[in-house]
């Protein structure tokens, strides 16, 4: 805190009052940024659930046109074809809706790093006043 042997009381309560002040500063400082890192994700994840949306509906205009050519052209290469892109859109299609819903948990979303820096100032404001 300071280093004069004689500090009065009322001193040493503003001492300690300054630096838990600026500490509750630099911790909301931490979870806003670490909030606004956090809503940029979800939105990436928001954004790769829409990018899901169109490639599933793609895929399935695509297997549309793969069953009707099938259907009705049996044995043409050209329905077999469209059926293979189309399992193919639709594995991928899969493969981001599952990555957006796991990027989207709430989780996800909570001032995890915060958290744990206030647990070890408490720990810290503690011990600093334990050992006085």
């Amino acid at each position: 805190m300071s280093t004069e042997p004689n500090k009065s009381a009322s001193g040493l309560l503003n001492d300690a009052l300054s630096h838990v002040s600026s500490l509750v500063r630099n911790e909301v400082d931490l979870a806003r940024a670490e909030i606004n890192e956090n809503v940029n994700n979800a939105g990436a994840a928001i954004g790769l659930i829409i990018g899901a949306l169109v490639v599933a509906l793609t895929a399935l205009n695509v297997l549309s046109a793969a069953l009707v050519a099938a259907l009705t052209e049996a044995g043409i290469p050209g329905g077999w074809s469209a059926l293979i892109v189309g399992v193919v859109f639709a594995i991928i299609a899969y493969v981001m809706l599952k990555k957006g819903k796991d990027n989207l948990k709430l989780s996800s979303l909570a001032p995890s790093r915060t958290a744990k820096n206030v647990k070890r100032d408490a720990r810290a404001v503690k011990e600093a006043y334990d050992d006085q």
